[in-house]
């Protein structure tokens, strides 16, 4: 299947499962969410916008008796008492200032609540993704991953930023509505027709809007993975001349992508207008059905501007009810995606309390194979049977052809995947109950493709644990690194660059056993790690762990040189151990006399 062809079934998928759950009930799910969370800010953020409502209305309030008893008898010449101008002058002011700061209050610890919920979601999904299966990581694309962390968690959390103001925008309503009915029952059944045709409104719009946000959601994810890709691999894409192709597949699926958001404009284009005008709409019905009221004796002046300014000030608050419902769906889709991530299993290993250092590492029938796809399909088995014992101190190669399973069983080891059969015992625990955070203070593996990160040299081999100068000299010295780091500019203290850009492929393999080596591991473990290094160096690198070290070795091996410093080999075929033990006991096996032969050409 084609890059483009998946890419439209994924959407094609998504959009078809947006009808799950009412919008409604999952925004109300995640708004729980986040109060549950951070329920301090969240209450004083709503407490303060109740607050605002109360005095919006009290404002009207003083607006309508300082039109009644003020301006209108200074209009008509009657006179004023100076008490009853200072008087309306003193409660303008002291609302203004209740209401000034009961929106600093709102503004301030929403915001607060807001940020403290992405910061709690991000670190969530980190963490489930940290303690996830690593067989998780083989059917998502790490741009996908990444969209979920980033853009996922700030449109879900979106919805958020008006959410006070909402809540104090109904409370206000109920509010005006009361007083609306106490002026008179015409001004109340004016705000009565209003407020739900605009529930209305806003029910299609959430419809019109969910399959497209859904939509365009999964795209979003789809465009960080390909701009990931072609990024990450720039080396291959400029080599094989492949920028146009990764252009194009960046232009399609942005594409797709504008279209969707599109959709959402003009949903947003047609609703908006009729969202933010209804309350003006309303002022002008008021304004005649007051002139009217005013004109037969059932209503005052003040009481018909009271009204409109009511209807007035509800313009902005319901304007961004409009934002929040707009956002609405895109939010629920978003956290739709982040609940992906959460629903899946982290891996539990029990606590362990004192464990003994383990010495030697037990294959028992070990066996491992990846699911199929489908019923249609067989499992992929990798590796089969597998039993062995590497003891303390020894030195072991894995030899094996291609596809045979030897970096598959240097994950086992690691404890990065759990074995489908057997198990892997270390000293007298099974590394699959131990989990890989234990079983790294035993085992450090070293692959072929290392990675560093974008600090100084010294970060990068300590990795903020306790360690002495002497002791980061020494294992600098083991893998044959002392030399061309201490001709870098400030030694170990020099910057290398994101995934350690400026040194060599074979000086960022000997940093990789460096640090390796500074963990004191029990076991060491080379997955074809010094293949970027000269034979001769590679020589000189085991011989030092072997004299310097009291560590075991597995190292997975493609050259003959390093065949013959191991004291024992496992010749791997097909998954399975084809014999054990010494290189020339071995060479008596025909297909492991050809595969070594064949090395020692590839290295003359």
């Amino acid at each position: 299947m084609s890059i483009d062809s998946e890419s439209e079934r994924t959407t094609l998928e998504v959009g078809e499962n947006s009808d799950e759950g009412g919008v409604a009930k999952r925004w109300f799910r995640l708004v729980f969410r986040s109060i549950k969370a951070h329920p301090l800010p969240h209450i004083i953020g709503i407490s303060a916008g109740n607050v605002f409502s109360l005095v919006v209305v009290g404002f009207t309030i003083v607006l309508g008796r300082v039109t009644d008893e003020v301006i209108i008898p200074g209009l008509d010449g009657e006179g004023v008492e100076g008490r009853t101008i200072l008087g309306g002058f003193i409660a303008i002011v002291i609302v203004g200032l209740i209401r000034g700061f009961s929106v600093m209050l709102r503004r301030f610890f929403n915001f607060t609540a807001v940020e403290k919920t992405k910061q709690t979601w991000r670190l969530s999904i980190i963490d489930h993704l940290l303690d996830a299966p690593r067989a998780n990581y083989w059917s998502r694309s790490t741009g996908e991953l990444l969209a979920r962390v980033d853009t996922d968690v700030e449109t879900a959390t979106s919805v958020l930023m008006p959410l006070a103001f909402s809540v104090s925008v109904i409370s206000l309503i109920l509010v005006s509505l009361i007083s609306l009915l106490i002026i008179h029952p015409f001004f109340f059944l004016v705000a009565l027709l209003l407020f739900p045709a605009l529930a209305v409104l806003q029910r299609f719009f959430v419809r019109a809007v969910e399959g497209p946000a859904r939509r365009a959601q999964a795209l979003i994810g789809e465009v960080s993975e390909i701009a990931h890709e072609s990024l990450d691999g720039i080396m291959v894409v400029k080599t094989i001349g492949r920028h146009e192709q990764e252009l194009e597949r960046l232009t399609k699926s942005s594409e797709r992508l504008r279209e969707e958001r599109l959709k959402i404009g003009w949903q947003r284009s047609v609703f908006s207008p009729l969202l933010y005008h209804l309350p003006n709409f309303g002022i002008l019905v008021l304004l005649m059905v007051g002139a009217l009221l005013v004109e037969n004796g059932s209503a005052t002046v003040g009481d018909t501007v009271q009204s409109m300014a009511l209807f007035m000030i509800l313009t902005l608050p319901v304007q961004i009810l409009g934002f929040m419902f707009q956002e609405m769906p895109r939010s629920v889709v978003a956290m739709d995606r982040v609940d992906e991530i959460f629903s899946i299993e982290k891996v539990q290993y029990p606590k362990e309390g004192e464990v003994e250092k383990p010495v030697d590492v037990i294959f028992d029938k070990v066996g491992f194979s990846y699911p199929a796809e489908n019923e249609e399909h067989l499992k992929q088995i990798v590796l089969e049977d597998f039993s062995e014992k590497i003891v303390e101190g020894e030195s072991v190669a894995l030899v094996g052809s291609t596809g045979s399973g030897k970096s598959t069983l240097v994950m086992l080891m690691s404890g990065l995947v759990e074995p489908t059969s057997g198990n892997i015992t270390l000293g007298n625990a099974n590394i699959g109950l131990l989990g890989p955070d234990f079983v790294s203070d035993y085992i450090a593996p070293v692959f072929q493709e290392t990675f560093l990160f974008a600090s100084s040299l010294r970060e990068n081999l300590t990795l903020d644990s306790n360690v002495s100068d002497s002791e980061i000299l020494l294992a600098l010295k083991v893998a044959s690194a002392d030399e061309f780091v201490s001709q870098l500019p400030k030694g170990i203290e020099t910057i290398i660059g994101e995934r350690g850009v400026t040194l060599s492929g074979g000086q960022r393999q000997r940093i990789a056993i460096a640090r390796a080596l500074l963990r004191k591991p029990s076991v060491l473990v080379l997955d074809d790690a010094t293949s970027a290094v000269d034979p001769k160096v590679e020589a000189k690198i085991l011989q030092n762990i072997k004299t310097e070290t009291s560590c075991s070795l597995l190292v997975v091996a493609h050259r003959l040189a390093t065949i013959r410093l191991a004291e024992r080999v496992i010749f791997l075929d097909d998954g399975k151990v084809v014999d054990s033990g010494s290189h020339e006991e071995l060479l008596q096996i025909e297909d492991y006399a050809n595969l070594v032969s064949a090395y020692e050409e590839v290295t003359l």
